[in-house]
């Protein structure tokens, strides 16, 4: 049993705590004596939604995360670690999921996962070791999955962030904006350049699917979210060993879209070199990554997808509910239009 497990999330106001602690009393507390719970910690506090657990039997500790997922997303999780990645034969390269509940009513489901510890890439301070044992992890996912056959499944429970997620998040992101009449607080020229943004990425749509058709490569399954704080780098007898956690947004694409995420976490100064290895181990796969000028444009096309995406829903917020948070959040993300520069250098830059 485990002592203290009604203290887990008391008074939070979470769905599904009680499922939850029955499912935690069934995966750690029947074993070798009562365990009893030492600490609990919010690890994202704004979102309250993934929590640290740390437990005790006699003198060992142990640690686990629990998170809070819409059933969706936790069954894409669920997908990858217990289906997608052992189809190409890297189960223990996934989300250390050590099991599942949903909360009475289907709300929401409570993942419980091993702790991985402090482990998490610095890009920051890029440890050449550790950026190429996550590297050559991303990589090998990239590689064994092209073309393979579980794509539509991939598909069907996570979407496609190829040219229909660019195309889609434009042409949403226009219906979105378009409606909002800005009061006198709120100035009718953010809406105007924003919408300006919107109709010229619009206009490219064929330009841009052409290039990434003839220079994509292979869709595959993608990670869709590599920022380095999900990417952990564990030091073991054998060398760093790379593990890839929070796959909420996985999905078919092109490796550029995984890159291109990847790429922009790391000073402008290490992303060639970071590249590099990259393209180092996709080379005996024959994949022929484009020239960089094509490569920025894909890398840019990416990226404005994403910008796209995220005016959806403050210009809805807006129209729908005025809320005063969706004026801030245009233009925000207008500040990211401007200041976006060529994800890797170009050659003036190199050569200066």
């Amino acid at each position: 049993m485990i002592e203290g497990l009604e203290r887990i999330l008391d008074d939070s106001g979470q769905p599904g705590v009680s499922e939850l602690r029955e499912l935690l009393e069934e995966l750690l507390g029947a074993r070798d004596g009562a365990l009893r719970l030492i600490g609990q910690d919010a690890l994202q506090p704004r979102g309250q939604r993934v929590f640290r657990l740390r437990f005790a039997r006699e003198a060992k500790t142990r640690s686990v995360v629990i998170k809070r997922l819409k059933p969706e997303i936790a069954r894409r999780n669920e997908l990858v670690a217990q289906r997608w990645l052992p189809a190409i034969g890297l189960r223990e390269c996934g989300p250390p999921v050590l099991g599942s509940v949903a909360a009475r009513h289907g709300d929401c489901v409570w993942h419980v996962y091993d702790d991985l510890g402090q482990w998490e890439l610095d890009p920051s301070k890029p440890e050449r070791e550790a950026v190429r044992a996550a590297i050559e992890l991303i990589a090998q996912i990239h590689m064994r999955f092209a073309g393979h056959n579980l794509l539509g499944e991939v598909r069907l429970h996570g979407g496609d962030l190829g040219t229909r997620f660019y195309e889609a998040n434009v042409r949403d992101a226009i219906s979105a904006l378009e409606p909002w009449q800005p009061t006198a607080a709120e100035p009718q020229e953010l809406r105007d350049r924003l919408l300006e943004r919107l109709h010229k990425l619009r206009d490219e749509l064929p330009q841009r699917a052409q290039t990434m058709a003839e220079w994509g490569g292979p869709e595959t399954l993608l990670h869709g979210d590599l920022w380095a704080i999900n990417i952990f780098v564990i030091p073991t007898v054998k060398g760093p060993r790379a593990r890839l956690i929070d796959w909420d947004h996985a999905a078919v694409g092109p490796v550029t879209y995984d890159l291109s995420t990847l790429l922009l976490r790391f000073p402008a100064a290490d992303r060639s070199w970071v590249f590099d290895l990259y393209q180092h181990a996709v080379a005996h796969a024959d994949w022929q990554l484009p020239e960089l000028e094509a490569l920025n444009f894909l890398f840019e096309t990416h990226e404005y997808a994403r910008f796209a995406n995220r005016i959806i829903w403050p210009a809805i917020a807006l129209v729908q509910d005025r809320a005063e948070w969706g004026y801030e959040a245009l233009a925000e993300i207008e500040e990211w239009f401007e200041q976006f520069a060529p994800v890797l250098p170009v050659e003036a830059e190199v050569a200066a």
